[in-house]
């Protein structure tokens, strides 16, 4: 019940489409019905008649029977196009409604979820939603329809034979309620295993570079096979708890049958039935078992339906854990200003603390660099600016403006990011450039591609800015990836600039080259780098080393040299390893 208060209110929009196609279903029911009892009327008058009058009332019948079944036609054409296009437009919309949720969470979500599972609740999971959603109700009131009118028709021939049907249809029901629990934890385990397969398959896929390079091909078809299996068994209950159900209903058909042949024959043979009534109470007993088996199939499309739609509600009642204040306000104008104020932050309560009690202040326009080991908390500090994750205690600050009272959209806006690991779309060069401001002109997407140095090396390519780069980059080296994500930059032209490890990955002379253009792109922004390598912050305004006991030292270059302390050490390591 509580699912299904859920899953109405996605009917509102297709109200009016919904109520015609009640309409058709039942106009459709109601000739079904009219046929036997057509047949038991003229039985008993039109064909007692005299041959002329059989003949021309044959033809009258046959000019209605047509207008009948012609509006049946179209009752069937609208049910079957507009009925299915409605459940598949409430699909859809609950598809778009769960990419947006995914849009919403915060980084944390992403932490804990698997991708692959998250693609198979946005893909396979919906899938079953749309014949639900138009057969569910369509279903149940044709079955009702033709239940309650048939079982009416059959009473008023022979009251103590339908009784008899009665029970067997109640026992049915009582069976079929009890299989419905199995079925639904059966189909449920079934999405589950789908989004395993899918989640070894995005895995493999992913890295699949690294697998090759490792030969490790026998390791991910062991993990593929073991995920594949689980399904197959998942599977194998769940044909298993269907044959049973559809066997088992399949049963109280055939003893429906028995009894219209056994207690047929006792009403004849005590004078209380004819024959001819038994043949047409034959016919509705076809008429009364055909919602029976169609409910029977529903069934098994609500489970399926069902299953699907709680793993959808599953992700869409959770939360985001980083929303908007209802009075957040948007920052219009920035200076730059950024202050970290007595900052601690864990990415799970209860465990250890990556960052604790941390004070520090950039002035606009000026640059500071962070340094320090591995695990040390540079990269959580940064990721607390634009908000991917808010601080347990203390306030992270934008020109005096705590950064939860801001919007996230405008807050974002004005922070530009450079990162190691450069993602690009599968897309042109044009279309990732331009991801740095919608809207972009070509001649402002070329004009930051010249500033990052990429405008020569692009229109050297036979297609220019059309050139499409392949999945994640792949056709295009490491130093050009990053000053497509460093031109992605310029185009977005942000007053904060964070810079995380932007250099590192790249060889000595591309790191020389991308260094000039993060130069450029730094100059006039409040500038936040997080360096590994050292010599590439030397005229950094102000340099932190940080650990995960906190900040340890603060300094210009000259200064922390001289005062001979982690940052020197660091220093004369890297100085003596070139």
């Amino acid at each position: 019940m509580d699912l299904l208060k859920k899953f109405v209110p996605y009917y509102k929009p297709y109200i009016g489409v919904f109520l015609l196609d009640l309409v058709a279903a039942s106009i459709l029911s109601l000739i079904d019905l009219v046929f036997p009892q057509l047949l038991r009327v003229l039985r008993e008058t039109l064909f007692l008649d005299t041959p002329e009058k059989i003949v021309a009332g044959v033809i009258k019948l046959a000019i209605g029977l047509l207008i009948m079944y012609t509006v049946r036609s179209l009752c069937k054409h609208y049910v079957t196009y507009q009925g299915h296009m409605m459940g598949a437009r409430m699909e859809s919309g609950m598809r778009r409604d769960l990419f947006d949720q995914f849009e919403r969470f915060s980084f944390s979500y992403y932490d804990k979820n698997n991708t692959g599972e998250m693609m198979s609740k946005l893909v396979s999971d919906l899938f079953d939603i749309s014949e639900l959603a138009h057969h569910g109700p369509e279903n149940i009131f044709i079955s009702v329809v033709k239940l309650a009118g048939s079982f009416i028709i059959l009473m008023t021939m022979n009251v103590q034979m339908t009784l008899i049907l009665a029970v067997i249809v109640a026992c049915m029901a009582v069976f079929s309620f009890r299989q419905n629990g199995i079925m639904r934890r059966t189909f449920f385990d079934n999405r589950k295993k789908i989004a395993g397969i899918n989640s070894s398959l995005q895995d493999t896929l992913g890295g699949i570079r690294v697998v090759k390079s490792f030969t490790g091909e026998d390791i991910e078809k062991a993990k593929f096979d073991e995920s594949n299996e689980a399904f197959l068994e998942s599977k194998k209950a769940n044909y298993l708890t269907m044959a049973l159900f559809q066997s088992g209903n399949n049963f109280f058909e055939g003893l429906m049958y028995i009894a219209v042949i056994v207690f047929g024959g006792l009403f004849i043979a005590k004078g209380t039935l004819s024959v001819e009534d038994l043949a047409v109470y034959a016919l509705y007993i076809n008429v009364f078992i055909a919602p029976v088996n169609v409910l029977i199939e529903f069934t098994e499309q609500l489970q399926k339906g069902a299953a699907g739609f709680q793993r959808f509600r599953e992700v869409m009642d959770v939360v985001p854990e980083i929303q908007d204040k209802p009075d957040a306000k948007e920052i219009t104008e920035c200076d730059g200003t950024v202050d970290y104020e007595d900052v601690s932050f864990s990415y799970d309560e209860g465990e250890e603390r990556v960052l604790s009690h941390i004070n520090l202040h950039v002035d606009a326009g000026k640059k500071v660099a962070i340094v320090g080991p591995s695990g040390g908390g540079k990269s959580t500090l940064c990721s607390l600016l634009p908000r991917f994750y808010d601080v347990d205690k203390g306030a992270v600050k934008i020109d005096g403006n705590d950064v939860r009272d801001l919007t996230q959209k405008s807050l974002r806006g004005v922070i530009g990011i450079v990162q190691q690991d450069v993602y690009l779309f599968n897309g042109t060069i044009r279309e990732n450039i331009a991801y740095g401001r919608q809207g972009a002109s070509f001649e402002e997407i070329k004009e930051a591609a010249k500033k990052a140095d990429l405008d020569e090396f692009i229109s050297s390519l036979p297609n220019g800015y059309d050139t499409r780069v392949g999945e994640r980059g792949t056709r295009l080296s490491g130093g050009q990836k990053q000053r497509i994500s460093i031109a992605r930059v310029f185009l977005k032209n942000p007053p904060i600039l964070i810079l995380d490890e932007a250099t590192s990955a790249l060889d000595n002379e591309s790191e020389k080259y991308i260094q000039q253009s993060l130069d450029k792109l730094s100059a006039g922004r409040t500038t936040i780098t997080i360096a590994h390598r050292l010599s590439t912050i030397r005229n950094a305004d102000e340099i932190i080393v940080l650990d995960s006991d906190g900040i340890q030292e603060k300094g210009d270059h000259k200064t922390l040299l001289e005062k001979n302390g982690i940052y020197a050490k660091y220093y004369r390591m890297q100085v003596g390893e070139a």
